[in-house]
């Protein structure tokens, strides 16, 4: 399953480059030119580690993570730190307002490209001891039923897809498509994919739609 980055940077040359990089390494990478645009990107899909510039116009990076640590759903979620600002009180600034790398532009590619695959390692290992955020567990006696499609849906976005994505392999709207992924959050008690995913992966269920306490109405 591919991971999807999303990348937050107004210096488009540079963008492009890591894009294109991250991508030839087996990446989804999203790019998104202000903190603004990254906020709403997050809200419409599932990222699984962030990589933002600081210097930015309007909010910029320090102001970007203060909103999504003080967010139980993006509490935990990977940040790294690509930046021109390299002085000693920069990057204490950014560890302690949560960042988790600090990389100082001009940067090595294959350095951000082991600190990703790090941080997405751990980040893995800390969803599958379920200790990120909340409990997302369900008990069996809960009435969790899935319709067919709707399992389609969920195994589609756990896989890392876009709405547009799915749309067009399953061959529906995109107005459908938003429609299941709402119902999956009601039936999961998640607010957002990133917590859908978590979901998915505490309770392992995906694997095997045949696992106690989730059923599919057929």
């Amino acid at each position: 399953m591919k991971k999807n980055i999303l990348l937050v940077d107004d210096d488009l040359d540079l963008s492009k480059s890591v894009v294109n990089y991250l991508s030839s390494e087996g990446f989804n990478v999203v790019f998104k030119s202000t903190a603004q645009q990254a906020l709403q990107a997050l809200q419409d899909e599932h990222f699984d580690l962030i990589i933002t510039d600081i210097v930015m116009p309007s909010l910029d990076g320090y102001d970007l993570i203060k909103l999504l640590r003080l967010d139980s759903s993006f509490s935990c979620i990977p940040i790294i730190f690509l930046t021109a600002k390299g002085m000693t009180h920069d990057r204490v600034k950014g560890y302690n307002l949560g960042c988790n790398a600090y990389l100082v532009k001009p940067f090595s590619p294959v350095e951000l490209l082991s600190i990703v695959r790090n941080l997405l390692k751990n980040f893995d290992l800390m969803i599958k001891t379920n200790l990120v955020n909340q409990d997302f567990s369900y008990t069996k006696q809960q009435d969790f039923v899935l319709t067919p499609k709707e399992l389609e849906v969920f195994q589609l976005v756990y896989q890392g897809l876009m709405n547009k994505e799915i749309a067009a392999k399953l061959q529906l709207s995109l107005r459908t498509v938003e429609k299941y992924v709402s119902r999956l959050f009601l039936k999961t008690n998640t607010k957002n994919r990133t917590q859908l995913v978590k979901f998915a992966a505490v309770n392992n269920f995906l694997k095997n739609r045949a696992n106690d306490g989730i059923r599919t109405r057929e």
